[in-house]
């Protein structure tokens, strides 16, 4: 598969990772493995998503280290979870319907692990007006 690489600025292809319950919870905590594995919610306001230094950054998928998100990508949404207007590349993430609790949503994953990161809203800003709206715990800086 391709994913997109911003330390090389450009796409490689990689291989997609598939593991076992009993591999990822042998290399994640209880709390990431209940998120990214078993497609879990954070508590709002529960996590702290990490401000890289000089505020230049780039956000990874917990489970394998995919880059996900850039720093300069995340704003205040004000809902408890961080937010972004747009993937590093839509190559690296997965949007699919998301019918559980009744309601109609988009779920975002890691494109390479297949991790939950959270769902996609159409009310964020300019200029994409989405909200790629994240769980902290699924999220590490590269």
């Amino acid at each position: 598969m391709k994913i997109y690489n911003p330390k090389i600025d450009k796409l490689e292809e990689v291989e997609k990772i598939n593991k076992t319950n009993s591999e990822w919870q042998k290399i994640l905590t209880p709390d990431q493995y209940k998120i990214t594995r078993l497609h879990g919610t954070e508590s709002a306001f529960s996590s702290i998503c990490p401000v890289p230094p000089k505020e230049k950054g780039i956000y990874g998928c917990v489970c394998c280290g995919t880059a996900l998100f850039n720093f300069g990508t995340k704003f205040e949404s004000g809902t408890g979870w961080p937010s972004f207007f747009e993937p590093i590349s839509p190559l690296n993430v997965i949007k699919k319907e998301d019918s559980s609790f009744g309601i109609i949503r988009t779920e975002v994953s890691c494109a390479r692990c297949n991790a939950h990161l959270g769902h996609v809203f159409n009310d964020g800003p300019p200029p994409t007006h989405k909200r790629y709206c994240i769980n902290a715990i699924a999220l590490k800086l590269l």
